[in-house]
């Protein structure tokens, strides 16, 4: 099969909402490919916990690459206890530089609570601005919604599921069966 024929993998949304001390990071569960969902509850928010720290991620892109990532992150971590800003910008660093990283497609949000970052595969460690960040295939639905509420007496959860919703109603590479964690607060 030519990879012109192959009609791609799609799926997964990740918001991350940081209001009133919290960070919520939320994902829905889809992964397509073509017009057909293959699974509808991919869990692609974790906790990890190096060094006692506690730390929050979401990926969308290839999950093998996004695993890959995720356990490059928790070594870097593991070294910079309590350093989120500095463990991803390592990552990020490696990820530009080693030909087996640069091959991989991925995305990550993370947050330890206090910091809430987007690295890419361009060497880009990102704060977003307006305290919410989204990655994925119905990544700039669930953005502009999110944006669009943060002056809303809605708490983080509650933007982040609202903004999910209705990605979810736009996008067809998203569901609304997320995986949701907070932190902070």
């Amino acid at each position: 099969m030519q990879d012109s024929d192959f009609p791609g993998w799609h799926g997964t949304t990740i918001i991350g909402v940081r209001k009133g001390g919290k960070v919520v990071v939320a994902g829905d569960g889809q992964v397509s490919l073509g017009q057909t969902v293959i699974k509808g509850t991919a869990r692609k928010v974790r906790r990890l916990s190096p060094g006692g720290f506690d730390v929050v991620c979401g990926f969308a892109g290839s999950t093998a690459d996004a695993f890959t990532l995720l356990e490059r992150l928790e070594t870097k971590l593991e070294a910079t206890p309590g350093q989120l800003q500095r463990a991803c910008v390592e990552l990020a660093k490696d990820w530009r530089t080693d030909k087996y990283l640069q091959k991989l497609e991925a995305m990550l949000i993370v947050t330890d609570g206090k910091d809430l970052l987007v690295i890419t595969g361009a060497g880009d460690v990102l704060e977003p601005e307006h305290d919410v960040a989204a990655i994925g295939s119905g990544g700039n639905f669930a953005l502009a919604a999110a944006r669009g509420m943060m002056d809303s007496d809605k708490d983080a959860e509650t933007v982040a599921r609202d903004a999910m919703a209705i990605a979810a109603d736009i996008c067809v590479y998203t569901n609304g069966k997320l995986t949701v964690e907070t932190i902070g607060g």
